[in-house]
């Protein structure tokens, strides 16, 4: 759900979507500049802004803070982003 394509839902008041990884798999360095992200982990391991997240653990990112991560076992994260605005992911 969210402002962005394809999705179930339409909303710009927030988005959440499901995501899959693959071990060794990674997200550059970003930031969002209006949105505040949430990640939960639902299996798997990830290295998140240098921390090692796991199962049941939560990541709250608020804007302007930069974001980075790795996939180190296969594994799914939920992200939750408030407000949910195109193009507010820029690389670093």
């Amino acid at each position: 759900m969210g402002d962005f394509e394809p999705s179930l839902y339409k909303a710009k008041e927030a988005e959440v979507c499901v995501k899959y990884y693959k071990q060794g798999e990674i997200d550059k360095k970003h930031i969002h500049k209006i949105a505040t992200e949430i990640t939960t982990i639902i299996q798997g391991k990830f290295l998140m802004n240098g921390d090692i997240l796991k199962s049941g653990d939560v990541l709250v990112l608020s804007p302007n803070e930069p974001s980075e991560f790795k996939c180190l076992e296969d594994g799914t994260i939920v992200v939750v982003k408030v407000p949910s605005v195109k193009g507010d992911k820029y690389l670093l």
